[in-house]
Formats: structure tokens, sequence, C-alpha cells
């Protein structure tokens, strides 16, 4: 079994803004990453003071998934400490933010 090609992390931020942009969300790049590996953490505010926080990770397949770190949506503060921490640990780290009130990441990947 071969493993899926990865595509470039700057790329994906890209296309991935320009979805939610197209969709009626606003996004944006809150920490410029790794343009060819950087890992990617998405943080979804939901414009109630509440974020959903996604960093990507791998099934035991190989497959692609984003996880939810903290459980479901926490206030704005808990998330950004978490990134905050996130970077310390990974200075190549992305992190995008998605504003929609209706909590959409536009990813494909699953949310687990």
């Amino acid at each position: 079994m071969h493993p899926t090609p990865r595509l470039k992390a700057g790329i994906f931020v890209r296309a991935l803004i320009r979805r939610a942009e197209v969709e009626g969300a606003s996004a944006f790049i809150v920490r410029k990453g790794n343009e060819e590996a950087g890992a990617i953490i998405l943080k979804v505010a939901r414009l109630d003071g509440t974020v959903l926080v996604l960093n990507q990770a791998r099934m035991g397949d190989g497959a692609l998934v984003w996880a939810r770190p903290l459980g479901e949506a926490v206030a704005e503060a808990r998330a950004a400490d978490w990134c905050d921490k996130q970077v310390r640990f990974d200075p190549d780290l992305w992190i995008v933010e998605i504003e929609d009130r209706q909590g959409r990441a536009f990813v494909d990947e699953a949310i687990v």
C-alpha cells in the first residue's frame, strides 16, 4: 500500500481559505508555518465567543483526519493558550482561523 501524497501546507491553507470565502465565511492565516510541510491547526470561531479547535492527525491506516484536541467548542482564551503551547512545540505550525456562525470547517476529511 502506498501512502497518499501530501499536498503542500501552503497550498492546502490557501485552498481552504478560498473554499470558506466562496461559502460565505471568513478565513485567514493567524500564523504562517512551513510552506512545504508544516502541520495545520484550524480554529473555527462561531462568533459567539467559542472556538472549535481541529488539528491534523493520521489514523492507523494512514488516512488524514481532523481531531478535536479540546473536545467540543471552548472559550477563545482556552483555544489561544492551547495554540500557543503547540507553536512552542512545533515552530513550523500553521494556524488558520475560520469565522462561521454555522461552525463549518470546510475540510473533506473526517472530524473525529
